[in-house]
Order: C-alpha cells, then structure tokens, then sequence
C-alpha cells in the first residue's frame, strides 16, 4: 500500500468508525492534531455550555491518508500556535 506508514485503522476500538465517511477511517490522528490549529477540513463551530467551541465530528481531513504531509506540514509551520 502506497500510504502504509500514513494509515492505521483500529477496527477493534470501540467508537470505530468514530465519523461516517463511508470507507476506512485512519486512526492514526485519533485525536485531531489540528484542533487548536485553523484546519483544511470542515470543522464547525458549536455553542457548548454557553460557549463556543470546535466540533471535528463532520471532519474527516485527517483520517485520509494522503493528507498526512498536510499535516505534518501545518505541524511543523513556524505559523502554528
């Protein structure tokens, strides 16, 4: 496979799939690295206990294997928080 090192999917785990991408979702950024950062994908803004605050639960950006040097490219950024 062309992205091995860039895809992992932990079918086992129980919130798998955690989005409806309707393929495989890569769980290598389980944890969205890009939660405090402004992000390519399609996060959305939500109130939460009166507050606002980033939801990821649409966005599937980072569990695509090809962007995975988007990625680490805004990681990496001296732009970057």
């Amino acid at each position: 496979m062309e992205n091995s090192s860039k895809f992992f999917a932990n079918t086992d785990c129980e919130f798998y799939p955690c989005h409806n991408s309707g393929g495989e979702i890569n769980c290598l950024f389980c944890f969205c690295p890009l939660y405090d950062r402004p992000c390519p994908g399609t996060p959305k803004m939500v109130e939460k206990d009166g507050r606002m605050v980033k939801s990821c639960i649409d966005c599937i950006f980072p569990h695509k294997p090809e962007n995975y040097q988007i990625i680490m490219s805004i990681l990496k950024s001296k732009d970057s928080p």
